[in-house]
């Protein structure tokens, strides 16, 4: 038995006519990925109206959105106009481990935001005690503390094994299932315990945010006034959307049987690594009033200014 040097990615589409077109859209949407979320990220540090603990959360989600997306797209757009589709094994498990990483951080963010939400909304009068600055980082951190260590064993169960057969990976990044199936050596352990890691962190989380809303809906429920029932439900729009968006494609290709994983698998994962990431900077700023008004204020001062 021995370990590949190498895999060789066999990407979306093995047809020519059709890779420059997805080349020249997935620039075009990992640009716009790039640019959306610097600039929410600017914009929270640039205005001080926005110094709360829900930017500051955002923030944070920006920055997972961007790891998350550079650890898969320049990798698949190079492979897109390269006929050498290989990636070294080192490679291979960075850019699994890069992936894991931010792609449970991003779980654990969504979550704390639904958290946030649910303090403001149903307990608005503790929001600055409970919500306090020390516990912003220390949810920040525990995000991320969690996602590393998840992702190390994710890494080492998807990798441990011996690469003696085949090294064609049937996918455009090195995911979990696609790697397994190269696997020479025994995989159900291995398999067993990532699906329970997966599991704890997709399902944990969504439980989170699940809990969160509907306790958001009961007191918006018996809200009074009708402007703030809006006011509450438009709040929590944006971050619903986003969830939505990412865990429907998370759990459509990790929560499923092993036999079922058929070619849409490739297409729920673009949503999730390269759709989703772009989306998400236009989800917070064109459904928040706030983050509107700063736009708005800053474009006055710019042009004050050049004036």
């Amino acid at each position: 038995n021995h370990t590949q040097s190498k895999f060789v990615l066999l990407g979306i589409t093995d047809s020519p006519s059709v890779q420059a077109p997805l080349f020249g859209l997935f620039l075009l949407i990992y640009i716009v990925t790039l640019v959306g979320n610097l600039g929410i990220t600017v914009l929270v540090w640039v205005v001080p109206s926005l110094h709360t603990p829900m930017y500051f959360f955002l923030t944070h989600l920006s920055f997972a959105d961007i790891c998350y997306s550079t650890v898969i797209s320049p990798k698949m757009l190079a492979d897109l106009l390269s006929e050498n589709k290989t990636i070294s094994f080192a490679g291979c498990v960075t850019q699994f481990h890069g992936f894991a990483f931010f792609g449970t951080a991003e779980c654990h963010l969504l979550a704390v935001m639904a958290y946030d939400r649910y303090v403001a909304i149903c307990n608005p009068l503790l929001y600055v005690t409970v919500i306090s600055s020390r516990v912003c980082r220390q949810l920040v951190a525990s995000s991320y503390l969690f996602a590393f260590l998840s992702a190390i064993v994710c890494t080492g169960c998807t990798f441990g094994g011996s690469f003696c057969g085949p090294n064609q990976i049937d996918h455009f990044f090195c995911d979990i299932n696609p790697v397994l199936k190269l696997v020479c050596s025994e995989t159900r352990s291995s398999k067993m315990v990532i699906f329970a890691f997966v599991t704890v962190n997709v399902v944990g989380t969504s439980g989170v945010i699940l809990l969160s809303y509907i306790s958001v809906l009961r007191t918006v429920l018996r809200m009074c006034s009708a402007r703030s029932r809006s006011r509450a439900f438009n709040t929590c729009a944006s971050h619903l959307t986003a969830v939505s968006l990412f865990y429907g494609t998370i759990f459509f290709t990790y929560l499923q049987p092993a036999s079922n994983h058929r070619s849409l698998d490739k297409v729920a994962s673009i949503f999730y690594t390269v759709v989703t990431p772009m989306l998400n900077p236009f989800i917070y700023s064109l459904r928040n009033k706030e983050v509107k008004g700063a736009l708005v204020r800053c474009r006055r001062r710019m042009l004050n200014r050049c004036q």
